[in-house]
């Protein structure tokens, strides 16, 4: 089920999806400042190419942790977060868009904070 799940995203817009964050962590990364950013981009764009059997939680930071969550959900936490909870919103609606709610659910988890998060 996760192997047809996954297919099904990809090709419904998971590959733009990871696309996308892909390209923004290379944008991030353009500066020394901007690395962890661009890791966390990373981290994201894997997810979003295959989330069907992953589990996200979130995990200890330290300090850096702490602010790096804090500048990340000042900069681009909130907006990805009231994205995917309204393409999550809006999936759920149907029965068939339940499991890509779910997944949208997962990914805004993980937009809200990354930094300390585990993808198991």
């Amino acid at each position: 089920m996760n192997i047809l799940g996954n297919l099904l995203w990809i090709v419904l817009g998971g590959l733009v999806g990871s696309l996308l964050w892909a390209a923004s962590a290379v944008l991030c990364m353009l500066t020394i400042i901007g690395i962890p950013f661009g890791l966390q981009c990373l981290k994201i764009s894997l997810l979003t190419l295959m989330p069907f059997g992953t589990e996200v939680s979130v995990g200890q930071f330290g300090a850096m942790g702490l602010v790096g969550n804090v500048l990340w959900l000042i900069f681009f936490g909130w907006e990805l977060f009231v994205y995917h909870l309204v393409c999550a919103l809006l999936l759920a609606v149907t029965i068939i868009g339940l499991p890509f709610a779910a997944q949208h659910i997962k990914l805004a988890r993980l937009a809200l904070l990354p930094f300390g998060a585990v993808i198991a």
